[in-house]
C-alpha cells in the first residue's frame, strides 16, 4: 500500500496525545488572571495534593523529570568519583543526569519480559563507588523491587512513565529514597513540562528545595532554577483529580487489545493488576520499522518506545536484551482520548500488518 493507498476521509491518529479539556483551560486562565504566574501558592497546593496522593511526607515541584532526578542525585551528595547504575533500554535523560553530576552513569540490561531493570545483571556492576541505582517502572509497569532493594544500594525510583502503577498493592515511587515523576506533554498526567521529587526524607527534601532556587540567598553556592510555575501547577491539580479515570480508560483500550491480538503471533506485554499501560508495546519477534513505516501508511502512527538504547549510544556492547528489545519492539496508540473508532483502526491495522509480516515472525 502506498501514500495514495491510505484510508480515504480518516485522520492520522497520533503515537500520544494529551488529555486536556475546559477544566484544565479554566484553572490556567484564573491562573494569568490573577497576575502572579510564577512559583507561588498554586505550586504549594500542587504539591501538598501530590504527597497526598501518593502517601508520602514531601513532594518538591521541578520544571521537568529531568531535573528532578537531577536535584535528587545531588541531595543524596552524588558526585565526581561516584558511579550511578542504570538501565542501557530507557531516554537519555537519566544518562544526562547522572552526568550533571560528574558522576559515571554504568549501564546495566534488562529483564527481556518486562524491559525492567535485571536485578542479576545490576548486581554485577556494584562495587564501593556505587552511589545509587536508578530503577524507571518502564512503561507503567512496576518494576520488580524485591531483588534490587537486596543489593543494599540506594535507589531512585524512575516514576515518569508510571504514576499511579502499583507494586505488590503498593504505589511506585514508596520503595527507594526517593521518586521522579514527569509531567511532560505526552505523559500519564501532564503540565507541559515539570517534574516532581518525592520521599520521606526530610534532609533530601529540604535539600532538593534549597537547590531548586538562587535567587534572594544570603550564601552561594551553586543552585539552579529549576522552578514549577503556578500556570504549569494549575495544569497539574486538575490532571491529578483525573488521574484514576485516565488509567482506567488506558486499562479499558489494553484489555481491548489483548482480546484483539492473543491468537496473533504477537509478545503481548506484561498483564499486571497494578500495570497502568503508559505504552501499549508488542514484541514483533522481527525488526519494527517496517512495522512502523506499514503503519504509516495505514494512517496510524506508531514508534519503538525506546528511541535509542544508551549502550548503542556509548558504542558498548554486551547488552542482548536491551539490543533485542530496541530490535522488536512496537508501541501503539493508547492514551485517553483515543476514541473507540480509532482503537478499532489500530487493531484493524496491526492485524493487518502481522498478516503482511507472517513468513517473518
Amino acid at each position: 500500500m502506498n501514500n495514495q493507498e491510505k484510508i480515504v476521509g480518516k485522520e492520522t491518529i497520533p503515537h500520544s496525545r494529551p488529555t486536556l479539556g475546559p477544566q484544565e483551560a479554566k484553572a490556567v486562565s484564573a491562573v494569568i488572571e490573577s497576575g502572579y504566574i510564577a512559583e507561588g501558592e498554586i505550586v504549594n497546593t500542587f504539591e501538598s495534593a501530590f504527597a497526598k496522593f501518593l502517601g508520602v511526607e514531601y513532594a518538591t515541584s521541578t520544571n521537568s523529570g529531568t531535573s528532578a532526578l537531577h536535584l535528587t542525585l545531588l541531595a543524596m551528595g552524588v558526585g565526581q568519583g561516584d558511579e550511578v547504575i542504570i538501565p542501557s533500554y530507557v531516554c537519555s535523560a537519566l544518562l544526562n543526569a547522572v552526568n550533571y553530576t560528574g558522576a559515571t552513569p554504568i549501564l546495566a540490561d534488562i529483564n527481556p519480559d518486562t524491559y525492567n531493570l535485571n536485578a542479576a545483571d545490576v548486581q554485577r556492576f556494584i562495587k564501593k563507588s556505587t552511589k545509587a541505582i536508578i530503577v524507571p517502572h518502564l512503561f507503567g509497569l512496576a518494576a520488580d523491587m524485591e531483588p534490587l532493594l537486596e543489593l543494599e544500594v540506594p535507589i531512585v525510583e524512575d516514576c515518569a512513565q508510571s504514576i499511579g502503577a502499583t507494586h505488590h498493592q503498593r504505589p511506585v515511587g514508596l520503595f527507594g529514597v526517593a521518586g521522579i515523576f514527569s509531567f511532560y506533554a505526552t505523559k500519564v498526567i501532564t503540565t507541559g513540562e515539570g517534574g516532581m521529587v518525592t520521599t520521606n526524607s526530610s534532609d533530601i527534601a529540604a535539600r532538593i528545595r534549597d537547590l531548586k532556587a538562587y535567587d534572594k540567598r544570603e550564601d552561594y553556592k551553586i543552585r539552579f532554577n529549576y522552578k514549577m510555575t503556578d500556570i504549569q501547577a494549575a495544569l497539574g491539580i486538575v490532571q491529578l483529580k483525573q488521574l484514576r479515570s485516565f488509567i482506567r480508560r488506558r486499562k479499558k483500550i489494553a484489555e481491548g487489545y489483548n482480546r484483539a491480538f492473543y491468537d496473533l503471533r504477537l509478545k503481548l506485554p506484561p498483564t499486571d493488576t497494578g500495570q497502568i499501560y503508559f505504552r501499549y508495546v508488542l514484541d514483533l519477534k522481527m525488526d519494527s520499522r517496517p512495522w512502523i513505516q506499514e503503519l504509516a501508511r495505514m494512517g496510524i502512527t506508531c514508534d519503538r518506545p525506546i528511541h535509542f538504547p544508551l549502550h548503542q549510544n556509548l558504542k558498548l556492547g554486551g547488552y542482548p536484551a536491551t539490543e533485542k528489545a530496541w530490535k522488536q519492539s512496537l508501541s501503539i496508540p493508547i492514551y485517553p482520548t483515543l476514541t473507540d473508532e480509532e482503537i478499532s483502526r489500530v487493531i484493524e491495522s496491526v492485524t493487518r500488518c502481522c498478516e503482511k509480516f507472517a513468513n517473518f515472525i
